[in-house]
């Protein structure tokens, strides 16, 4: 049994300003027609069909028409869950009869974890969905992470698991230990978003979404697809691909890539303004791609934007070298000068940075009253 394994396509997404939506349908008819060439048996969509929960009409209609080429026009199964970024409710309307052509859609999680069974593989769909939504739908008072939530969702699929055929996790998180880019929204404060990678032990494979580069986690079973493109200048060296799946009856499975081909990459140049103007330079660079620029010039520069992007249309972001470095010595510098600050002159410092109130001296005489308490607590441990 073979499927395609992609997650992240993130439609309607604004990049610096730039809507990716035109850029996004070329890589998706070059996807369409990478499916109609692989004749998989099911396309799976693990999640971030859209940028926001609200996306915008272009969007939508793009979804529209790329999901009803795969499934309708060329008679592929879809198996997609809900991400982060998407809206639940929006994604489960009309699933219960999106299922007569297979196409197998979850936008909200439900209690029942019944698979998804094609040509003898069984698809577990779990859409992302917060602790606390999972916690109040199995009645578990103790689920209270990520971590929690996805161990008592795997604890209620292995119970009607049948382990002697390939059962295929479809779900949107954050393994412990991936490495993520600029793009990703945080998922929860501190490490409490995370999920362990033993708890997909289960699974003969377990297609995720969320972290943008395929080579995020380095796992035998539990891979992520990566995003369609380049989201953030981050993901610059990044190799975008989709998973193909050759999967059999004992689940041992064949992995390989396919790579789709963007109108504009997405990449990072430096150098002088001089030399970037320099048509001896740019005459071997793709000018149009999207980039980001970073000067090595010390002086002040007239209008350096307008200039470059009369060579370069596509300039996204642009910054001087000169200006990073003493940005990071002033960083530096402020830190060791906090560190010599007492406790109620740090108080003093983020209150005055976070408000635009004055820090009295009654509101002085306060903080002064409650610091103290804790230092006095603190020596009596």
């Amino acid at each position: 049994m073979k499927f395609i394994h992609t997650a992240d396509w993130h439609l309607g997404k604004l990049v610096h300003g730039v809507y990716m939506t035109e850029d996004q349908r070329i890589l998706l008819n070059q996807f369409v027609s990478l499916v109609e060439e692989e004749k998989p048996d099911a396309v799976v969509i693990a999640g971030d069909l859209y940028d926001r929960s609200v996306p915008p009409t272009d969007a939508v209609e793009l979804l529209d028409e790329i999901l009803f080429n795969i499934n309708v026009d060329l008679k592929i199964p879809v198996v997609a869950i809900a991400g982060n970024h998407d809206s639940a409710e929006r994604l489960s309307f009309g699933s219960s009869w999106y299922q007569s052509s297979q196409f197998y859609l979850a936008g909200k999680l439900s209690k029942e974890f019944r698979p998804v069974s094609i040509n003898g593989v069984n698809f577990y769909l779990v859409p992302y969905a917060e602790p606390g939504i999972v916690r109040q739908l199995l009645e578990d008072d103790t689920i209270h992470t990520h971590q929690d939530a996805m161990k008592a969702i795997i604890h209620q699929i292995e119970k009607s698991m049948n382990v002697n055929e390939p059962n295929v996790f479809v779900g949107h998180a954050f393994v412990l230990g991936g490495a993520t880019s600029d793009s990703e929204r945080t998922l929860s404060v501190g490490g409490s978003g995370c999920v362990s990678v033993d708890l997909f032990e289960p699974f003969s494979y377990t297609a995720l979404g969320h972290l943008h580069s395929p080579s995020a986690i380095n796992h035998n079973t539990v891979k992520y697809s990566g995003s369609l493109m380049k989201y953030s200048f981050s993901e610059a060296k990044q190799k975008k691909s989709v998973s193909i799946i050759e999967i059999d009856e004992k689940g041992q499975f064949d992995l390989r890539y396919r790579s789709l081909s963007p109108r504009f990459d997405m990449r990072e140049m430096e150098g002088s303004l001089e030399q970037l103007l320099d048509p001896q330079f740019y005459q071997n660079e793709k000018v149009d791609d999207y980039l980001k620029i970073t000067l090595l010039d010390e002086g002040a520069l007239l209008d350096p934007i307008g200039k470059l992007r009369q060579v370069y249309p596509n300039v996204l972001h642009l910054e001087k070298k000169i200006h990073l470095t003493d940005m990071k010595k002033k960083q530096h510098l402020q830190r060791l000068t906090d560190h010599k600050k007492s406790e109620l002159e740090l108080f003093e410092k983020f209150y005055t940075d976070i408000t635009t109130l004055e820090f009295t001296e009654e509101k002085r005489k306060v903080m002064s009253e409650v610091i103290g308490k804790v230092l006095k607590e603190e020596v009596a441990k």
